[in-house]
C-alpha cells in the first residue's frame, strides 16, 4: 500500500494533499474553506477515543452534519450558472490525522465533492500520554494551514470560511484576518501566538509565511456552526463578519442574501433537511426568524425569501416574523454589511483572544 507521505507536502505537522497538481488557485477571486469535524462531518477528534473511533470508520458510515454535502453542492451549482465557473474553489483544513486522507477521499466521492486540496494535522503522535494535550490544539496547526494556502490564492481573494465552536475557529480565522493584514507589530503577534500555546517553532513558520503574502485582509465572512450549543452572542467579539449559525439552512439563508446562493439552491437545501434529516417548516421559518432578530437578514433579503417560502407552503400569506427585519444601509457587489440603525463594526480590531469573553 503506497504510505500517504509519498502524495503529501509535509511541513512540521501540516500536511497537505494537492488534488489538482499544476492548477492554477489564483485565477479564483473568492475561495471557500471549510473545517471538517463538527462543520462538514459530524465526528469528533479532540479525545483520544474520539479520534480512535474516527481512524476505524469506515467512508460509508461517516455521517454529514445535516445539510452540509448539499450545500456545497449547491454553492457549486450556483457559482457554476450564474458565474461561468467549472471548478469550484474548495479546500478543506481539518484537524484529522493523515491516514485518513484515503477514507476521507472516498467519503468526498460518496458525495460529489471534490474539493482542489485538503490539509490534515500529523497527530498520531499526539498520541503519546507526554502529548495528549497537543490532541487538543489547534490554533497553530490551523493558522499555519491557512497561511499556507494563502501564499497559493490570488492577491485580492476574499475567503469564505466555516467552521464550528468546538475548535476554537473563529479565533483562528479571525487571527489569520490579523496577521494577513498586519494588525500587529511583529513583536506584539509573536507575543501573541506565545501566549496562545502556539509552539517556537510554529511561530516562526508563521511569521516566515506573513512576509511572503500580500498586506490584505482575504476574509471575507465567517460562519460558525453551533456544534456545542455555544451562546451566539459570544461571537459579537469578532464583529458582524462572524456569524454563528444553528444549523446550515440559517448559512444558506445568508448566502442567499449575499447572492451567493440562488433561491432555487435554498429550496434544494429546504428538501435535503427535510426528506433526510427530519426537518419540519416550522423549524426551517424559526431559523429564519432568529436571523431577523438578530439582525443579520435585511428588508429586501427578507421579502425576497419569504416570498419563496410562501410559494412553498412553508409559511402563510398573512405570516410575519415578531420582529421588523431592518433596511439594508451598505451593500456592495451584492454583499451585505451593514442594516439601518446597527453600529457594530464588521471586522473588530483589537480582539481579547486571550480570554473567552471580552
Amino acid at each position: 500500500m503506497k504510505s500517504w507521505k509519498s502524495t503529501a507536502e509535509i511541513n512540521l505537522d501540516v500536511v497537505y494533499f494537492n488534488y489538482r497538481q499544476g492548477y492554477d488557485f489564483s485565477q479564483h477571486q473568492e475561495v471557500y474553506v471549510w473545517d471538517l469535524d463538527k462543520t462538514y462531518l459530524d465526528t469528533s477528534i479532540d479525545s483520544l477515543k474520539g479520534l480512535l473511533r474516527t481512524i476505524f470508520e469506515k467512508s460509508l458510515t461517516k455521517k454529514n452534519v445535516p445539510g452540509a454535502s448539499e450545500l456545497l453542492k449547491s454553492i457549486a451549482r450556483t457559482r457554476k450558472k450564474h458565474f461561468t465557473e467549472s471548478d469550484f474553489p474548495l479546500f478543506f483544513v481539518s484537524a484529522s490525522p493523515p491516514q485518513m486522507e484515503s477514507k476521507i477521499s472516498e467519503k468526498f466521492a460518496l458525495d460529489e465533492i471534490a474539493p482542489l486540496g485538503m490539509f490534515y494535522k500529523d497527530n498520531l503522535k499526539n498520541l503519546a500520554p507526554s502529548r495528549l494535550l497537543f490532541l487538543k490544539k489547534q490554533i497553530g496547526y490551523k493558522l499555519q494551514a491557512l497561511m499556507q494556502l494563502r501564499c497559493h490564492l490570488n492577491s485580492d481573494v476574499r475567503m469564505i470560511c466555516f467552521g464550528d465552536d468546538s475548535e476554537s475557529d473563529a479565533i483562528i480565522y479571525n487571527l489569520f484576518s490579523d496577521v494577513c493584514a498586519r494588525r500587529y507589530t511583529p513583536l506584539h503577534l509573536e507575543e501573541l501566538l506565545q501566549d496562545l500555546g502556539i509552539t517556537r517553532a510554529q511561530i516562526d513558520e508563521i511569521l516566515k509565511l506573513q512576509s511572503l503574502v500580500p498586506i490584505q485582509d482575504p476574509v471575507e465572512k465567517i460562519y460558525i456552526n453551533l456544534a456545542t450549543d455555544t451562546d451566539p452572542d459570544y461571537y459579537s467579539k469578532f464583529g458582524r463578519r462572524t456569524l454563528a449559525t444553528y444549523d446550515t439552512f440559517q448559512v444558506a439563508l445568508d448566502l442567499v442574501q449575499d447572492q451567493r446562493l440562488s433561491l432555487e439552491e435554498l429550496g434544494t437545501v429546504m428538501f435535503n433537511l427535510e426528506s433526510k434529516y427530519n426537518y419540519s417548516s416550522t423549524q426551517l421559518v424559526k431559523g429564519f426568524e432568529d436571523l431577523i432578530r438578530r439582525r443579520v437578514i435585511g428588508l429586501s433579503s427578507f421579502e425576497m425569501i419569504k416570498n419563496y417560502l410562501i410559494e412553498k407552503k412553508k409559511v402563510s400569506l398573512s405570516w410575519s416574523p415578531k420582529f421588523e427585519p431592518l433596511k439594508e444601509k451598505i451593500v456592495q457587489n451584492g454583499h451585505v454589511y451593514q442594516l439601518d440603525g446597527l453600529f457594530e463594526p464588521w471586522v473588530k480590531t483589537n480582539v481579547n483572544y486571550k480570554n473567552d469573553f471580552f
